[in-house]
């Protein structure tokens, strides 16, 4: 594997590791099983490549990605707590409606934004190489947003909603708005996954409303890995594994794929998402087996 197809797949991890820090928010944290990733990704995509072919400076439209993402997220929150729908049900009908919703922000299947200026254009002067500054850029960010999501989590606020995925009625009893917290936790969720997706169309160049396909298995994929790795109860060091986990599995993945022995296609990737995945789950079970023996 080249050196700049391994900075690329360092950098894929970057932008995903923001979607492995809403999986973990919504399924560790909340115990909210949300497939809205699948849609919110793709729309932050779109909208960032609709704004910034309007004019919009590329820092707004991240902004304005993360919003539209947040949205999402408050309507599968909102199907759940106000009607009752199964979580799992209620964040399948948003991200179906989302695919539709996609081809109406773009206006069409995809949108290129070559040539046009990004957030890591005003970098690309400093005399860095192209391939590395890009990874730069996004790790600033992904550490950013991990301290931020942190110091939440460690608030009281933060604390009643961890109660609230723990044990929904123990919290409910001790005067924690349950509902409120499935509102917060999963705007904030599908807001850090827009937010990966406005981040992906700018540093690919374009957006495609099929770009969401398996983002949540990359998502969960990230936070198994990085539990595997890493395995602390310090919520801070809980999200840098998710981080690290998704750069991690990226890089597996290159790899996997750039081994001539394996004789693999891109159009493998789905097959070696699933055996890694499924590698991830089983080692720390087999470990514990041994240990037991």
């Amino acid at each position: 594997m080249s050196a700049i197809a391994l900075w690329g797949a360092v950098e894929l991890g970057l932008i995903f590791g923001f979607v492995a820090l809403g999986v973990y928010l919504a399924f560790r944290v909340l115990d909210f099983p949300d497939l809205t990733v699948d849609g919110s990704f793709p729309l932050g995509a779109a909208v960032a490549a609709v704004a910034i072919s309007a004019g919009v400076d590329p820092w707004t439209s991240l902004i304005i990605a993360a919003i539209c993402g947040a949205a999402c997220g408050l309507v599968t929150a909102f199907l759940n707590v106000r009607f009752g729908i199964l979580n799992l049900l209620a964040s399948i009908l948003t991200m179906i409606a989302l695919f539709s919703v996609n081809l109406r922000v773009m206006g069409r299947p995809n949108m290129s934004l070559l040539n046009r200026d990004t957030i890591i254009s005003p970098f690309y002067d400093l005399g860095i190489p192209d391939h590395i500054v890009r990874p730069l850029v996004l790790f600033v960010l992904v550490v950013i947003a991990v301290l931020l999501l942190a110091r939440f989590l460690a608030s009281d606020f933060g604390l009643a909603m961890r109660a609230a995925g723990a044990n929904a009625r123990m919290a409910q009893a001790n005067g924690v708005n349950v509902g409120g917290q499935i509102y917060v936790g999963m705007v904030l969720s599908n807001g850090l996954t827009g937010l990966a997706g406005a981040l992906f169309a700018q540093i690919a160049g374009f957006a495609d409303v099929t770009s969401g396909v398996g983002t949540i298995v990359v998502g969960l994929a990230s936070v198994i890995v990085g539990e595997t790795l890493f395995r602390s109860r310090s919520m801070l060091v809980a999200l840098f594994a998710c981080v690290i986990g998704s750069v991690v599995y990226r890089v597996a993945v290159q790899l996997a794929l750039s081994a001539d022995f394996l004789f693999l296609k891109a159009s493998d990737l789905n097959l070696v998402t699933a055996v890694l995945v499924t590698l991830a789950l089983i080692l720390p079970k087999l470990k514990a087996r041994r240990r037991a023996a």
